[in-house]
């Protein structure tokens, strides 16, 4: 008898979870962007990784029906509200771009762009701003007639940017539109409305909407401080709660006291030990995972490129089908492929030279903080470049280990989605522009990042690492991001670096087939400053 209920109760559970699964309410992006799914199945993959979280695919479908509800359905729906195929054919259009997209970025090794051009253009920005400012009050500037944005364009001239800042729409709409061309078959970019609308969206989301506002000295400085935290000397503002004295003094021997002094004191050695005995263990593991790290450098993948050579052509989901099928084979086999390089890369060749991670970063921390002037800090700089050119090989397993567990992983992918949701849509909708802060508000923010950014250095290192004028150095470190325009210029390049190194055929003649390995042979001359070439030739695209 038991055994015959057994059955039945397994078969009635998955009639309630069915029942249960198809009560549920329909989310946003099944409403808008799968109507003609059956209640209680679940969305189509987003992206090619088979190892893609569900969560990190829902929060990614939230976010573009958000984006084309309230971008794209406000005016349709003004053409006409019978129609509602489009958003369903223009997330077509879009999963198909974001699996050829998301094929690129696995395929690419972001450890050259994060380590090395990255802090070489910022560094270039430092070190061409501060050239340019000095000129300024000079027989250069025509008694003040030329500006400094126009000193620094001619220093950093870019086809993109005009020397007051004003970027040039069509040169990144044109690069938008190569992009579209790279990641859709010819059957899907053929269609020109649809690519237009994709295309344009693109184009007011990065160059209209969010790069004007981070180029603005005070949203630098804001973001900087939220990084830092709040102040620990936040109560010092507050009066201070003066309580009259006291007549009464206790001068005489407590054993109490005594006691309570020694177990403090034990509990504050035990807790030091236990947390150098958690530092040694945390440290001895790190290496373990770097010394056996898969993460391929430029050198490996330099030596090993199949994917230059022949990419496997993304196939779309048909226009009469009206959906989104699942990753096809060829999204597939170029995901889990591109994932088993990061699992069964051999070991790195000793014969083959370093790419030096870390020479970038530390001559950009020397540029701002301009250590190079005091004797003290370039004492500090150069042993500590002389260690990590002693370490070379670890020091680029250990930063490519942190970059791909701590910064490019699915958590920090699914923290920026969901602020981005949370910024952009706060109550489902786009919320109001933000009022940008009055000058007043500006120069209070300065002020606190410079309080908050001395009060990082221990009084008793300030002399040695900022100077004899703390103020002075700490001030140094933030003008050059206090110009729009000249932020304009560096926020160009860096995104030009950024589209060369997922597309490097978009770079000008000469350098499309090998954009990266150029970059890489420039990191390994004869241990001179790699000034970023980048910035004045291969940073232009071809439109």
């Amino acid at each position: 008898m038991a055994g015959n209920l057994r059955p039945r109760s397994t078969h009635s559970n998955s009639i309630t979870s069915n029942t249960t699964k198809q009560q549920q309410p329909a989310t946003l992006a099944k409403r808008l962007l799968f109507p003609h799914l059956p209640p209680g199945s679940d969305l189509p993959p987003l992206f090619a990784s088979p190892t893609c979280s569900p969560e990190l695919n829902a929060e990614a479908y939230d976010l573009l029906a958000l984006a084309l509800r309230a971008f794209v359905n406000t005016w349709w729906t003004k053409i006409t509200r019978y129609d509602k195929e489009l958003l369903p054919e223009i997330t077509v259009v879009l999963t198909t771009v974001l699996r050829t997209f998301e094929t690129r970025l696995l395929t690419t090794d972001f450890s050259l762009f994060i380590f090395s051009v990255a802090p070489a253009l910022i560094t270039q920005h430092y070190r061409d701003y501060r050239h340019a400012a000095s000129k300024v009050s000079t027989s250069y500037a025509m008694g003040g007639a030329v500006p400094l944005p126009h000193f620094f364009h001619q220093l950093q001239p870019h086809v993109a940017i005009s020397p007051e800042g004003k970027i040039d729409e069509e040169y990144f709409r044109q690069a938008f539109d190569h992009v579209l061309k790279s990641c859709l078959p010819s059957q899907d970019y053929a269609p020109e409305a649809e690519r237009y609308i994709i295309r344009e969206i693109i184009l007011k989301v990065l160059v209209k909407d969010v790069v004007p506002r981070v180029i603005q000295p005070w949203f630098i400085q804001k973001t900087i401080l939220d990084l830092l935290g709040p102040s620990l000397d936040a109560e010092s503002d507050k009066p201070p709660n003066v309580s009259p004295p006291s007549h009464t003094h206790h001068a005489h021997f407590s054993f109490h006291s005594l006691l309570v002094f020694f177990l403090s004191a034990m509990q504050s050695i035990s807790g030091m030990g236990l947390a150098l005995v958690q530092t040694y263990k945390q440290t001895l593991s790190t290496i373990k995972l770097v010394n056996h790290s898969a993460h391929p450098t430029i050198n490996q993948r330099r030596a090993s490129e199949p994917w230059r050579k022949a990419r496997p052509a993304p196939i779309s989901p048909t226009r009469s089908a009206r959906s989104i099928s699942p990753p096809s084979s060829s999204y597939a086999s170029a995901a889990s492929s591109t994932l088993s390089l990061h699992v069964d890369i051999p070991p790195p060749n000793p014969q083959r030279p370093s790419s030096h991670y870390a020479r970038e970063p530390l001559t950009m921390i020397s540029e701002l903080f301009t250590m190079h002037e005091r004797f003290a800090t370039s004492t500090v700089m150069h042993t500590v470049c002389m260690i990590c050119a002693a370490t070379t090989s670890f020091m680029d397993r250990l930063l490519t280990h942190l970059l791909y567990t701590r910064i490019l992983c699915t958590s920090s992918i699914l923290f920026v989605l969901r602020l981005s949701k949370h910024t952009l849509f706060p109550n489902g909708y786009p919320g109001p522009p933000p009022i940008d802060p009055t000058p007043e508000e500006q120069i209070i923010i300065h002020q606190q990042l410079l309080r908050r950014l001395r009060e990082q250095v221990p009084a008793f290192l300030a002399p040695v690492l900022l100077g004899s004028s703390p103020e002075r150095t700490v001030e140094e470190i933030i003008s050059p991001l206090g110009d729009a325009a000249c932020n304009a210029h560096l926020a160009v390049f860096i995104m030009d670096a950024l589209l060369l190194s997922i597309f490097p055929e978009m770079g000008v003649e000469g350098s499309a087939g090998n954009a990266d390995v150029d970059v890489a042979e420039r990191l390994d001359d004869d241990g001179k400053d790699w000034t970023p070439g980048i910035s004045r030739t291969t940073s232009r695209m071809t439109p």
